[in-house]
């Protein structure tokens, strides 16, 4: 379990362009790492739009956004085209960063019991250390919540 104040793990996934990202690659920046369960879905796509709405907030920040579902690159770049998303999405196909972030857990719908992404969100400093992690989020006040974590305040 990610613990706020430690050091966030580091990570190297696909992104929707073909590229990798290594988280590690990225300090000397804040980040905002997000975990949502599937793409174009209605939370999914409300949390995502949310981001993209406050895009320019964000960036006065400094923040670099990297959102992280178990999607192929393939259907990351279509869910980024058809929203105008204007941040980074990663494949995590294995789960394997959603493990080591303790948010691959077992979930119930319908009274069955399946594994699948608790939609967390990380605000890692530029340091490499968590500032703030941001549990069981709601997509609609996601984006909200973000930014009190960037500016240091909480929600």
């Amino acid at each position: 379990m990610v613990e706020e104040g430690k050091e966030a793990p580091d990570f190297e996934l696909p992104s929707e362009d073909g590229g990798t990202v290594r988280l590690s690659s990225l300090r000397g920046r804040w980040v905002v790492l997000y975990f949502y369960p599937k793409d174009d879905t209605a939370g999914c796509t409300r949390q995502a739009c949310g981001i993209r709405d406050a895009w320019q907030e964000i960036e006065q920040q400094e923040a670099v956004v990297l959102g992280v579902s178990p999607d192929p690159p393939d259907s990351h770049q279509r869910f980024k085209a058809k929203y105008g998303l204007p941040f980074t999405l990663l494949s995590d196909a294995e789960h394997a960063v959603a493990e080591a972030y303790g948010v691959w857990v077992e979930k119930t719908m319908y009274g069955k019991k399946r594994m699948g992404i608790e939609r967390s969100t990380f605000v890692i400093a530029p340091d490499g250390t968590v500032r703030k992690a941001l549990r069981r989020i709601n997509p609609d006040t996601h984006a909200d919540e973000v930014l009190a974590a960037l500016r240091g305040t909480s929600t």
